[in-house]
């Protein structure tokens, strides 16, 4: 255990038993591992907002009672922030904060949410400092947020949620404000990235939903207003951010297509790349997320479409906003960063896939790009992973397998004008329990040539990725970390400040333990093994992306 670790000093904590409105400390105790006791010295602010948790059905008492899975329960209160015990021992030179954005919050009044994507954002920072850690949560303010807050109901529309028309006049209004966008969420939920300016925004696959937020205090300080007249009401939702730009896909839903921008750093203005029109479907495909190359832009096509007649829905159906369109084929389209134009557009088995781990360029004897690469988290195809995202689903885990399988997909994409590209596994799916999501990897590498990436894999059987996972794509081997039912949240890379070789650093994620309870949880990033865990104060929701934010 860190020496620096003797106590935790808790200042925004709401105990279960808190009498809201009193001023008063709580004072408890905790153990650690060793059976050392700590005392815990809580002091509460005043007027702090309380969430309160839905009606508990006789199916929820069960749970409560075996002290099960935090990660698919609503945050137990707004915001917390205290130093945490830490066991093992930090590397001191990891000095910066780790922000974690998903969604925190499942329900609003009695109405529980539906979707793991649904939940109102929440924000969780690890702020390293010189081998000690500090942690804080607290909720996004976005509008639909305070909206449901003090209205006590959805205000916007969410992934699968629509707000409820008091009569036929509002359903009316409803969906003008759908065509505008209006109704539309900012929910900022997804993920949450550092512009190169320091600026840092929490996002959602709505424009509407870039959120400024303050890294140090979690302050939601405002909207993110692009000062260009692009438009458009929904992007990427995972951008390709550096030190240097912010590159995006707007899909035309209008004229089905991609238009590509980029927006410098120290800038709001987008500006005009190019543009890739469909070539297949009635609409284009999802584009949660894309790669880049260090010259080229690669857009996928995905038969997984936007449909808009599933959008104007009140009830969701089992693809939500999407549908899927397997006769209109799949494709890869590549762009050239410098110019615009699309130096090859490839048909490509089809495909289903949210998150894009990384892209290159493959080259001849003479340095001549031949062809690009393209790394996914693909789901074989298959559709049904949407649906097995649902809470109902995520919460009633009955031993048996429902995962639908995953791999590292590689794409080739040939530019010598073949018609056609590849798509296989880059290692085989059953090194990694043929789960794979939410990746990451070494930020040197975005566009080049990368050896390792880490990811969600799976230990079956399981309903969810349930381990830690470092690919190694040389050698085409995975090693695994698994702690009995527990869910871990995304494996984040950090270097280390003058690194030579690329998993020469830190792997941190956020884990939900069986006991209800939760940890942060540090890997060597080279030999993948634990080097230090601190406990939070409770469980945590299960979150999605985050993003590293150097000391200053």
């Amino acid at each position: 255990m860190a020496s620096s670790a003797t106590k935790i000093y808790c200042n925004k904590i709401l105990p279960d038993r808190f009498d809201h409105g009193k001023d008063e400390p709580y004072f408890g105790k905790v153990k650690n591992k060793k059976n050392l006791d700590l005392k815990l010295v809580t002091n509460v602010a005043s007027q702090l907002p309380v969430i309160v948790p839905p009606p508990i059905t006789t199916d929820q008492q069960v749970i409560k009672k075996e002290k099960k899975l935090a990660a698919w329960t609503s945050v137990r209160q707004e915001r917390w922030e205290g130093e945490l015990i830490v066991e093992g021992e930090l590397p001191l030179w990891l000095n910066g904060t780790y922000l974690r954005n998903g969604p925190g919050q499942w329900h609003i009044g009695n109405y529980n949410f539906r979707h793991l994507f649904d939940g109102y954002a929440t924000l969780v920072r690890l702020r390293f400092e010189n081998g000690r850690l500090i942690m804080g949560h607290r909720q996004v303010e976005s509008e639909a947020y305070k909206a449901a807050k003090s209205s006590n109901k959805i205000c916007y529309r969410e992934f699968s949620e629509v707000p409820k028309p008091d009569n036929f006049l509002c359903y009316i209004g409803d969906m003008a404000k759908l065509l505008s966008g209006a109704s539309l969420t900012d929910n900022a939920n997804t993920g949450v990235v550092k512009l190169g300016d320091g600026r840092v925004l929490c996002l959602t696959e709505t424009i509407k939903g870039s959120i400024v937020i303050d890294p140090e205090t979690l302050d939601t300080v405002g909207k993110f207003e692009y000062s260009d007249s692009l438009g458009g009401l929904i992007h990427s939702a995972h951008p390709i951010v550096t030190d240097s730009e912010f590159i995006t896909l707007i899909p035309d839903l209008i004229n089905p297509g991609y238009v590509v921008v980029r927006m410098e750093a120290g800038t709001n203005e987008r500006k005009y790349i190019g543009r890739v029109s469909c070539r297949g479907g009635p609409a284009p495909g999802w584009v949660h997320s894309f790669p880049v190359t260090e010259n080229y832009i690669i857009v996928p096509e995905m038969p997984l479409r936007y449909c808009a007649q599933n959008l104007l829905k009140a009830e969701p159906t089992p693809l939500y906003k999407f549908q899927w369109h397997p006769h209109s084929k799949a494709f890869m389209h590549v762009m050239c960063k410098a110019s615009g134009n699309i130096v090859a557009s490839v048909e490509v088995p089809l495909y289903v896939t949210f998150h894009f781990i990384n892209g290159y360029e493959e080259k001849d004897e003479d340095g001549r790009v031949t062809a690009v690469i393209a790394d996914c988290c693909e789901h074989s195809a298959d559709t049904t992973i949407l649906d097995k995202l649902r809470l109902e689903n995520l919460r009633a885990f009955n031993g048996k397998d429902v995962l639908p399988d995953a791999r590292v997909g590689r794409f080739r994409i040939p530019l010598d004008g073949s018609p056609y590209g590849e798509l296989e596994a880059a290692l085989d799916p059953n090194e990694h329990g043929k789960g794979m999501d939410m990746c990451s990897m070494n930020p040197a590498y975005l566009g080049k040539k990368y050896r390792y990436a880490y990811a969600c894999g799976a230990k079956r059987p399981c309903n969810f990725p349930n381990t830690l996972t470092k690919i190694d794509l040389f050698d085409k081997k995975a090693k695994n970390w698994y702690d009995e039912g527990a869910v871990p949240s995304e494996p984040f890379f950090v270097a280390r400040p003058g690194a030579t070789e690329e998993d020469d650093g830190v792997v941190i994620s956020i884990i939900s333990d069986k006991n209800g309870e939760g940890y942060a949880l540090i890997l060597d990033g080279s030999t993948f093994e634990e080097i230090a865990r601190a406990k939070f104060a409770y469980g945590l929701p299960y979150g999605l992306h985050g993003c590293w934010v150097p000391k200053k």
